[in-house]
């Protein structure tokens, strides 16, 4: 029986994680890592704001979004792929550009179905050592350096967003985008989970612990749509879709003294 770790040793290794940041990822790490000299970090802000600068330029003309998350795990053969690329190829029927993560599995499956469908595909990855190669099936991609930044970017430009099983990184973009309807801070765009029996404990913990404890209220819940169904989820889209018409309709044109190709 091995040991457990004493509080001088680290739980979890870098080298156990093999897609954690390596030591040669020194931006990440040193502006996470607390305070710096004033010249540092105001360094930093300036390669964030051209991170921004960068994204807002890849991808001001894409949309209509729909953002799809789920894990970059499940291979090909998974019920889920099949799943994904269902959706993918759905919501490019309806004429929705289908944004993900880049990245593999889940991912890929979506902008898969969407390039299957003659939609228009983009992914806003992130640089990883592994896991994170923009898959074969976008149209146009931009690779983010901070996860902050990435996560700005799948928000800005959705209508909707369909959640698919995925791990800590899935959740994360799933809590994100319900706080921010929950707070106002963008309009009550659909959040859809698919998979039910994936996403049941879940639902039953916000059920039995979060409501009760008062920590979010019964109508919080109601932020969320839970379906197996591709059918209900593009019809939730589509009149997500239509509602966003006119905001769709407003947007800017391109520059060509600002290089907007």
């Amino acid at each position: 029986m091995t040991n457990p770790p004493t509080d001088d040793q680290p739980r979890v290794k870098p080298a156990d994680v093999p897609w954690a940041l390596t030591a040669s990822d020194k931006h990440e790490r040193a502006f996470l890592a607390g305070p710096a000299s004033r010249l540092q970090e105001l360094a930093r802000v300036f390669r964030i704001a051209m991170e921004c600068i960068r994204g807002f330029r890849r991808l001001h003309f894409v949309g209509p979004c729909v953002t799809v998350f789920g894990s970059a795990r499940f291979g090909e053969n998974h019920p889920y792929y099949a799943m994904a690329r269902d959706v993918g190829g759905r919501l490019a029927r309806i004429g929705a550009t289908v944004m993900t993560g880049g990245g593999p599995g889940l991912m890929e499956a979506a902008n898969r179905g969407a390039r299957e469908h003659r939609g228009y595909s983009v992914g806003c990855n992130i640089r990883l050592p592994v896991e994170q190669q923009p898959n074969a099936y976008l149209d146009r991609w931009v690779t983010f350096r901070y996860f902050f930044v990435r996560k700005m970017m799948l928000v800005k430009y959705s209508y909707a967003f369909v959640v698919l099983p995925g791990g800590f990184g899935t959740l994360d973009e799933l809590f994100e985008a319900i706080t921010l309807v929950q707070t106002g801070k963008i309009d009550s765009f659909p959040v859809i989970l698919m998979g039910t029996a994936y996403w049941a404990p879940l639902l039953a913990f916000m059920r039995d612990t979060l409501v009760p404890a008062a920590t979010v209220g019964p109508s919080d819940l109601e932020i969320l749509t839970v379906t197996d169904s591709p059918e209900e989820m593009e019809k939730l889209v589509r009149e997500a879709l239509f509602a966003s018409r006119i905001a769709i309709a407003t947007r800017p044109r391109r520059i060509r003294l600002l290089a907007e190709s």
